[in-house]
């Protein structure tokens, strides 16, 4: 590609909007790869209709002027007051609240998939997106129109002035998601929401539900500035979702952290639940397209689960998920009898996560993976090891400066033969000089290319890939950030 491609000539000329969207726009129409297949359902596109397209942008660049998601206060006074104003919308339906490191979003999924699968309304809060801002807010398993999105904006936003006005700080741009999300759920209305913590839990702004059900998925190292540098410590921060009478779904966890999550139990006479005790994964085989699973749930076992998505860690988020909706009706409680098994298994069988270990290409085969920290991109090489058989992989990296980018490119380091290093378009973005920097020390300088364009990077690692020839088993990985597997998905025609 030269300098002067339409890629660059549609970034310069979106001066007056946010650049990260230009740049994920401007993508999919200047790569030579193109995807197969069509676009997914539960990742929209920009609306086709220009005058839709332009009231989104309007509310976008709204948002925009607020603080980003790693600019916080730790406090949940700017929401509540928020709340008070919408009059409590947050309480007029009963919630699962789930929070941890790794597994959140999928979890997310499959806990929404099994309660519409028992034919509850539900509404799913999750963060960040992939693609389209609209991702964020689902109703009854999709994402909310680009219309209810702009509606809801719209109708709330003089409340938010209203609180803006009367607060220290102005509500953020994830407090302001989640005012809308919790409207827009009372508003369906939904049954039952399900939400994710954005970060930590006790100051999120989603912690402002009483959830009967909290969730917490595998504790490792992450946002350590914030929560703090051990998993105990980070375990305090989210043990905070856990309320009065609560029952808690704990994954498997590091002993200090699950030590931590104990105790606030006792503290809040809430019921525990542990994946490896209570609850768990009995067996699981590789299957075409994931995988096939048995497992014990809080009322019995539930076999021949079959969950189209790849890797072990995929595997304990389903058992995670199930014993979550247990919970939610009662099995283990109330009732002694199991799930009907055959709605579980329609309900996992209809589970996709865009964005993890999503395969968007073939010829060579192009994985998407948004591993951004070391323990998930473990979990990844562990996925992509059992589910792929390439005889080469190539990486294409760009990750987000306030990451362990290290600790993360050395959990790649034995699966990829050379690694891409590349910039995507946030300002978080690591720089991508120093991303080669760090690449190096752990690959090795001849391992290593740097592509400063995501395109290019993309250009160059399935040219990589295609090196041995067509039937040789080559493959790409791209990772290290949701919005690098965001733009990577654009750029390879989906969505």
């Amino acid at each position: 590609m030269t300098d002067s491609d339409p890629f660059d000539e549609i970034i310069e000329a979106e001066t007056d909007r946010d650049p990260d969207l230009a740049v994920i726009e401007a993508g999919s129409r200047t790569l030579r790869a193109q995807g197969t297949g069509a676009p997914q359902a539960d990742v929209p596109g920009r609306p086709e209709d220009p005058a839709l397209d332009k009231a989104l942008r309007a509310v976008e660049a709204d948002l925009a002027t607020r603080w980003g998601e790693t600019k916080l206060e730790p406090s949940v006074s700017r929401i509540a007051a928020l709340m008070d104003v919408l009059g409590d919308p947050q309480r007029s339906y009963p919630s699962i609240h789930i929070t941890g490191t790794n597994g959140k979003t999928s979890t997310a999924r499959m806990i929404e998939a099994l309660l519409g699968a028992f034919e509850l309304r539900t509404g799913r809060y999750t963060s960040p997106h992939v693609q389209s801002i609209t991702e964020r807010i689902s109703l009854d398993g999709a994402p909310i129109s680009a219309e209810r999105f702009i509606e809801t904006y719209e109708d709330i936003k003089p409340y938010i002035e209203m609180v803006d006005a009367q607060q220290e700080f102005r509500l953020s741009f994830f407090e302001v998601l989640t005012g809308m999300a919790y409207a827009a759920f009372a508003d369906a209305p939904v049954d039952v929401a399900v939400v994710e913590v954005g970060m930590g839990g006790s100051w999120d702004a989603t912690n402002v539900i009483d959830a009967a059900v909290a969730v917490v998925t595998p504790i490792d190292l992450d946002h350590t500035e914030r929560l703090g540098g051990t998993t105990g410590e980070i375990a305090t921060e989210k043990a905070g979702i856990v309320k009065q009478d609560a029952t808690v779904i704990l994954a498997q966890q590091p002993v200090d952290a699950a030590q931590v999550l104990l105790k606030k139990a006792v503290e809040v006479d809430a019921t525990v639940a542990r994946e490896g005790l209570e609850f768990g994964v009995v067996s699981r085989n590789v299957a075409v397209g994931g995988q096939l699973i048995n497992l014990r749930g809080l009322g019995g076992e539930y076999e021949e689960i079959y969950l189209p998505l790849h890797g072990p860690y995929q595997a304990h988020n389903a058992a995670v998920a199930l014993a979550a909706v247990e919970a939610f009706f009662g099995v283990g409680a109330q009732r002694p009898d199991p799930l009907a098994i055959d709605t579980v298994r329609k309900a996992f069988a209809s589970v996709t996560s865009p964005g993890r270990l999503e395969v968007v290409r073939r010829s060579p085969t192009v994985v998407l993976d948004a591993a951004h920290n070391p323990a998930g991109a473990r979990a990844t090489a562990e996925a992509v090891a059992e589910a792929f058989d390439f005889s080469k992989l190539i990486g294409v990296v760009g990750a987000s400066g306030d990451k362990n980018v290290r600790g993360l490119l050395e959990a790649f380091e034995p699966m990829f033969a050379e690694v891409v290093v590349t910039q995507n378009s946030s300002h978080r973005a690591m720089d991508v000089d120093e991303l080669a920097g760090i690449a190096v020390e752990v690959f090795g300088d001849e391992r290593v290319q740097v592509e400063p364009r995501l395109p290019d990077a993309l250009e160059a690692a399935i040219t990589l890939a295609e090196e041995d020839g067509e039937f040789a088993g080559g493959g790409v990985l791209v990772t290290g950030s949701v919005i690098t597997v965001g733009e990577a998905r654009l750029l390879l025609g989906r969505g």
